[in-house]
């Protein structure tokens, strides 16, 4: 028995359409978040059971679903697309939790819909087994995200760039809207309908905000602590268009995802970023420029044009001064240490040591409280400076054991686990998914989920799937 109560199905037609999934062939789970059906008030045993499958397969609605495609629009690496939607999703319904939360439940895979444009709606094991793998370990550090609740093959074959093994996830959000949503009734003049859905996402998500301005400051502010979030985990989104931030401030959407080896500020790994927009340095500019779409989108509800301009214009300026106390905060937490102002220095003067000495992120910093880190520098001498100031300044080990995981999905451990899983072996995926997880446990069974790519495993490229 589901609980749902689908308030976003109440809305307009014209926010979705009203789409079934399409069933599959042979469906078979690949994983389960036991946890999270907690949460949720599902029952774990009836969800691995022949019901609780064909339900995550698409293959049967279970009572109070009622599946829809989100409508939206989108800047796409700076192009605008007027529609684009849910292409290869379906939302199921919204679940009430026990404590009255409310979650999305989505299927990504599941089929055609009047949104998917020249795509087959599907999607292939690897994205899948992708985002369960990332989503979760973000969700075990704290990060606004949305969840994997199960995978599940399909028995079916999907075409990419060759003869692939199709998958269906069950993503769980506190909602799926995005600033494309917004822009999907703006670029139409439906002031109506904006101020629908405005009204929709103050009341489900911003329940304190007295307005369309006051909506916005919320988003922004949400939208500071999150990409400080990712780039303290030296997270790379990809592809963030504005289809792809959710107005929840929650991370959507791991397509081409992927965290640094080597520390540089210009990584890029998405195949389709040619110019390197996304690159980890540039995603709060990014977030800015996604931010102001939203503030464009909000102004004809804002009253006078030119006051509303000129006031949101002043909230989205707000934006670098928010994260960058944030990500003063991430840092210093990172060395064990208070985000006072003259620490920023310090945090600087190790991240051009990392640059210029091709150091790894994650090893860096996880290596601080166990003294490990200075192994990760070729010429140490710079490390062996900097390290007596930082000492100096008494760094509180625990802080820092809370802030740096000691291991993360690692491209090259990704890209392993695909590949034994379309042989048929999910023991790799099993146990990486126990190792992030547990980001922060030390446990030498782990250890070696933890060591970066050896020159032959290094992975340069990640690709989108679709």
């Amino acid at each position: 028995m589901i609980h749902f109560d689908n308030s976003y199905a109440r809305l307009p037609d014209g926010f979705f359409t009203r789409t079934p999934p399409t069933p599959v062939d042979d469906a078979g789970l690949l994983a389960l978040n036991e946890g999270l059906a907690k949460r949720l008030g599902l029952d774990a045993d009836w969800l691995r059971g022949p019901d609780g499958l064909a339900m995550l397969a698409g293959n049967a609605l279970p009572d109070g679903a009622e599946p829809i495609a989100m409508a939206y629009a989108g800047h796409q690496f700076g192009g605008f697309v007027p529609q684009l939607g849910d292409g290869r999703a379906v939302l199921l319904g919204e679940v009430v939790t026990p404590d009255g939360a409310r979650f999305d439940l989505q299927l990504k895979g599941s089929g055609l819909t009047p949104f998917s444009r020249r795509g087959d709606g599907r999607a292939w094991l690897g994205p899948v087994l992708r985002e369960y793998l990332v989503s979760e370990f973000m969700a075990a550090m704290g990060v606004p995200t949305t969840r994997s609740l199960a995978a599940v093959t399909t028995g079916e074959t999907v075409l990419r760039e060759s003869a692939l093994p199709g998958a269906v996830l069950t993503r769980v959000a506190s909602s799926h809207i995005r600033v494309g949503t917004f822009e999907y009734f703006a670029v139409r003049g439906d002031t109506e309908a904006l101020k629908s859905l405005s009204d929709y996402v103050i009341a489900r998500h911003y329940p304190q905000a007295t307005g369309p301005l006051s909506l916005l400051d919320g988003v922004i502010a949400r939208q500071a602590e999150t990409i400080a979030d990712w780039m303290a985990l030296g997270f790379i989104h990809g592809v963030m268009n504005t289809d792809n931030m959710a107005v929840s401030g929650e991370t959507i959407d791991y397509g081409p995802c992927a965290f640094m080896d080597v520390y540089h500020p210009d990584t890029v790994f998405s195949s389709i970023d040619q110019m390197g927009r996304y690159r980890w340095s540039e995603q709060p500019q990014i977030a800015v420029w996604n931010l102001a779409q939203l503030a464009t989108c909000l102004i004809p509800l804002m009253g006078e044009r030119d006051a509303a301009i000129e006031a949101a214009t002043r909230s989205v300026h707000v934006f670098p001064a928010l994260y960058q106390a944030a990500w003063l905060r991430r840092f210093a937490e990172k060395l064990g240490l208070g985000a006072d102002a003259e620490h920023q220095q310090l945090i600087e003067r190790l991240l051009t040591l990392m640059a210029q000495q091709k150091a790894d992120f994650t090893r860096v910093f996880a290596g601080l409280s166990d003294g490990t880190a200075r192994d990760e520098f070729a010429l140490p001498a710079g490390f062996d400076e900097w390290a007596k100031d930082w000492q100096a300044l008494g760094p509180d080990h625990a802080m820092m054991a809370q802030a740096n995981p000691r291991r993360i999905p690692r491209n090259h451990r990704i890209e392993e686990v695909i590949t034994t899983a379309i042989a048929g072996d999910l023991a790799p995926f099993q146990r990486l998914l126990a190792g992030v997880t547990h980001p922060r446990e030390d446990r030498g069974e782990w250890d070696d989920l933890a060591q970066k790519p050896l020159p032959t495993e290094i992975v340069r490229r990640t690709f989108c799937g679709t």
